[in-house]
């Protein structure tokens, strides 16, 4: 029986092929083969099997049998993209031979490239290789289109087949230095292999029902029996290959410093992306901890070749491509890492962290635990260091056989010391605050007298950067279903704190709560004293209306008891902290009870006590928008008529400060009123612009000392009424008030007027302002010029408020004015110009470069140096804390009151007339100083720099003096 056409022209060539003794012949016979077009399988089995059969197997270089081999394997590439579902084997069994032989020969060549003459022959292998590599990217892409999952044969080839490729491919990677004529090509070629065997793993990965094979595998002691397991174990198996494979490419890539950036990640990517495939049940067949250990050495090991290597050239600096090039790799290799220990995070809290804290749950609920003894378990658990010896000593009061001793004895102490084990001591703190409606009240009562302590912990430099920015897991339930999700850490110690409240609030624990509340409203740490205050907004947001009503009113009491009208001008003062308190509770407070507030403020009572108390609540943002709509728009029309009526009345002789009482009391409350958005001024009113020029010569003209700082501060707040008026600027008037002020903070010198540094931040909202008016480009435009000199001095300011402050006005400026020469406007030694670390090397790119940042809002996340600044400034504030907890209260002579002296406001406190006469020579012998210092510049030209540094400590003594003034004239 004669075959078909095709057929006869097939059998003929392939008898043609295996005649032949002559390479030469067989390649010809071979190429002729390339050219049918065969439809049937049975025809491409055979095709395959015979190409299979003449692969050469030479033991030495020759061009001929390489270019065999190359034309055997585009023979077989070229139908991979037809329907080879009936062939898929004979394929890998070529692919097998292709990879094995070039594994075979690659370190043969490498070494023959050495000899000349042989260049030829390792040219024609090095393109073979290509080609094997392209012909397996093609063939995990036809087995992508055809998974064969129930055929055990075909996959145990197929991870024979990946297992030898990527054999082939590391033990190139390792030579690509020899293979130096197509390092591009073979790079290339690599990646796309490694993105055809990852792609091929998800697709046999998501033809199984990881499902069911989870469920049958905890329902059968032996999963390999189960059916499931048949077409589950063999991809199992594939990805496990996969995965170790590139492991071993990743950690070659990452040799030399991880120079081959792209392998590097494409082989670590590859890796994360398999380990998160089968919903779990590759971790029973895939070493994670050995890929994670990997990932953590490598980064370990750049950082030591990188360390040793900068050791050993003390003398030379590190460039920054330098450090760039050994550090990216190993953020890198922690991301990489991370991903994986996101995961184990995520399964600690929602299987591990469950069990273990329902077992402490259960220690401290137990009826067989006496109550001292779980007042014990909490002070080992949660004692500060000051508080180990009384811990320890009562664990070693406990021999019974009831104790709990041999419990926690082992390492309560070392737990304590660990400040590793800081962060987890909040946590389980936290959990056992959330944890409080299943506690008994013996529990609650425990636990409320150690939330002094958790305050104490978060001001821990380790702590407390932490509570700020770290993300924690955590397990929430809806329903029957537990989902996991994350949540800042700062938000977990308010909402457990919250929960506490609630469950302790009707019984008498509560009495402990509020104690602590009320101790620490005043808490000498900004996060603490966030905690805290919004602890009770809390409070006042959902308790009931007698409650709320009672506790503003004892504040309201406390606040007219510490109405003192020297402290109104102070933010520390407890007047000022107390009216904070109030204007904040308000906000959460009715209309009604807003009003009583107020009316009881302003009402018929014109003392100078009442006046303080309203300027101390108008400044700490009273909530006027809550007053009801008659009396709101009274309390703003008489903030600002007051003001006007004040400023009118300055050139009056009598209108002068004194030292009892708040002169320009208006301007302070207009002054923060607008900065609250709760007033606005109308459009045409000119008084103000017109009494800024004044108010300078009044500061500049002042002889006493605490009169010229009360003009400074007037000054200040002007200052910032204007900014807030921008129709102003383009007044005639506009010039003379930019040239005084050139005046008074570039001409005067520096050493009379360490004052004016509390003007700078209104100066510098007011310098903002200036892009409303026209300023010229030319440098004869006098008030330009002086625009220039002003904010080149802010500009130069380098305490970071300043910065922020600066960089805001100008960013405003240069957003509106019409100038086109903005540079002028900037030093060549701006602050933000400065590198950050060396404080030198000022660079104009550096600071547009920070000014793109700052104006943009680019930065989102905390960077390093932030948090190690959080953590130094924790460590400052924890030593402040610490040296305010050991004064005395007695021994506190300022801020002191009398409840029941109805005399109070009126009587002084006396010093001895040493004190007065003391105080009295200091001013004599600063003024002498003074009017020397002017003298001694022009006298010794040559003395800059001892000049400069005899000025600066000279303003610190100036500013020293004038508090000893100001406290020996109160007194």
């Amino acid at each position: 029986m004669k075959g078909s056409s095709s057929d006869r022209d097939l059998q003929s060539l392939l008898e043609a092929i295996k005649s032949s003794d002559v390479v030469e012949n067989r390649v010809q016979l071979i190429v002729e083969l390339e050219e049918l077009d065969l439809t049937e399988k049975s025809e491409m089995n055979s095709l395959i099997e015979s190409l299979i059969i003449f692969w050469e197997d030479f033991t030495c270089l020759d061009v001929s049998q390489c270019t065999l081999n190359k034309t055997i394997l585009h023979v077989a590439a070229k139908y991979l993209d037809s329907d080879i579902s009936e062939c898929l084997g004979q394929f890998l069994g070529l692919g097998m031979k292709a990879n094995i032989w070039c594994r075979k020969h690659l370190k043969m060549t490498l070494m023959s490239t050495e000899d000349s003459q042989e260049e030829e022959h390792s040219s024609i292998f090095y393109q073979l290789l290509l080609d094997v590599l392209s012909y397996s990217s093609a063939s995990y892409s036809a087995f992508a289109r055809y998974p064969v999952l129930s055929n055990k044969e075909v996959m145990l080839s197929l991870g024979n087949f990946i297992s030898e490729q990527l054999n082939l491919t590391k033990d190139s990677v390792s030579e690509i230095k020899k293979i130096h004529t197509l390092v591009p090509e073979l790079l290339k070629a690599v990646q796309v292999a490694l993105d055809a065997v990852t792609r091929l793993c998800r697709v046999y990965s998501d033809g199984i029902n990881w499902d069911i094979y989870i469920l049958k595998a905890k329902e059968v002691e032996n999963i390999t029996e189960s059916k499931e397991a048949e077409n589950a174990d063999p991809v199992i198996n594939v990805i496990k290959c996969t995965v170790e494979k590139l492991c071993e490419l990743g950690v070659l890539a990452a040799d030399n410093g991880g120079s081959l950036v792209s392998l590097l990640n494409m082989s670590w990517k590859g890796v994360v992306t398999l380990l998160q495939l089968g919903k779990g049940a590759l971790a029973a067949k895939v070493n994670i901890a050995g890929v994670i250990m990997s990932l953590i050495s490598l980064a370990n090991e750049s950082l030591r070749c990188a360390a040793g290597t900068w050791s050993a050239s003390m003398t030379e600096n590190v460039s920054v491509s330098e450090a760039k090039r050994i550090y990216l790799p190993v953020k890198f290799y922690l991301i990489n890492a991370v991903e994986s220990l996101k995961s184990a995070s995520e399964v600690l809290a929602e299987i591990l962290e469950p069990t273990s804290l329902h077992l402490l749950n259960g220690l401290l609920n137990s009826g067989q635990v006496k109550e001292e003894q779980k007042f014990q378990i909490l002070d080992w658990l949660f004692s500060n260091d000051s508080e180990l010896g009384s811990v320890d000593k009562v664990t070693n009061n406990y021999n019974g056989n009831n104790s709990l001793h041999p419990i926690f004895s082992v390492n309560s102490n070392t737990m304590n010391r660990a400040k590793v084990l800081d962060l987890g001591r909040v946590a389980l703190f936290l959990h056992l605050l959330k944890s409080a409606p299943d506690l008994e009240d013996d529990v609650r009562f425990g636990l409320a007298r150690k939330l002094g302590w958790l305050l104490d912990i978060l001001i821990d430099e380790d702590v407390y950067s932490s509570i700020l920015v770290l993300q924690t897991p955590t397990a929430n339930s809806f329903g029957q279903k537990l989902e996991l999700g994350y949540q800042p850490m700062f938000c977990s110690v308010l909402h457990a704190l919250k929960t506490f409240m609630i469950v302790t609030s009707s019984s008498l624990v509560w009495g402990e709560v509020e104690s602590f509340l009320l101790e620490n409203l005043f808490h000498p740490h900004f996060l603490c004293r966030e905690i805290i205050t919004e602890l009770w907004c809390f409070m006042l947001r959902h308790a009931e209306p007698d409650m709320t009503n009672d506790i503003i009113d004892k504040l309201f009491s406390l606040l007219r008891h510490t109405a003192v009208p020297e402290s109104v001008l102070f933010p520390s003062s407890h007047l000022r902290k107390i009216a904070r308190l109030i204007s904040m509770f308000l906000n959460y407070g009715t209309e009604l009870m807003v009003d009583r507030v107020y009316t009881s403020v302003v009402g018929n009572d014109r003392s100078q006590c009442s006046s303080s108390v309203y300027t101390a609540l108008i400044m700490e943002g009273f909530p006027l928008h809550l007053l009801p709509e008659k009396t709101r728009s009274t309390a703003k029309q008489r903030i600002i008529t007051e003001f006007f009526d004040f400023i009118e009345s300055m050139e009056e002789k009598s209108s002068e400060p004194c030292v009892s009482g708040i002169y320009g009391a208006p301007v302070f409350a207009l002054s923060a009123a607008l900065q609250s958005l709760q007033v606005s001024l109308s459009d045409t009113d000119m008084k103000t612009l017109k009494y800024l020029v004044p108010m300078i010569h009044k500061y500049k003209n002042s002889t006493d000392d605490q009169i010229k700082d009360h003009y400074c501060k007037l000054l200040g707040e002007l200052l910032g009424i204007f900014s807030h008026m921008k129709h102003l600027y383009s007044s005639d008037d506009m010039e003379g008030i930019i040239l005084e002020l050139q005046k008074l903070f570039i001409s005067r010198p520096e050493e009379s007027d360490g004052q004016l540094f509390w003007c700078k931040p209104n100066l510098a909202h007011f310098m903002g302002g200036l892009g409303h008016m026209e300023l010229a480009d030319s440098d004869n435009c006098a008030r330009s010029s002086a625009a220039w000199e002003l904010y080149h001095m802010l500009l130069r300011e380098r305490h970071w408020a300043f910065v922020h402050l600066s960089i805001s006005a100008f960013g405003y400026f240069a957003a509106h004015t019409s100038c086109n020469q903005l540079w002028r406007f900037v030093p060549q030694d701006a602050a933000l110009s400065f590198d950050l670390e060396s404080g030198n090397e000022a660079d104009e790119e550096r600071f547009m470069s920070e000014l793109k940042a700052f104006l943009e809002k680019e930065i989102a996340k905390p960077r390093f140096h932030q948090l190690e600044m959080l953590v130094k400034e924790g460590q400052m504030l924890k030593e402040i804390v610490q040296i305010n907890a050991k004064i005395n209260p007695e021994s506190i002579a300022c801020d002191m009151m009398e409840i029941d002296d109805e005399k109070h406001f009126s009587r002084k406190r006396k010093f001895p007339d040493g004190i007065s006469k003391g105080v009295e020579l200091l001013q004599s012998g600063l003024k002498v100083m003074g009017d020397v210092l002017s003298q001694w510049q022009h006298n010794q030209v040559d003395s800059t720099e001892v000049h400069k540094t005899f000025l600066t400590h000279f303003s610190r003594l100036e500013d020293a003096i004038a508090d000893l003034v100001s406290l020996a004239n109160s007194g």
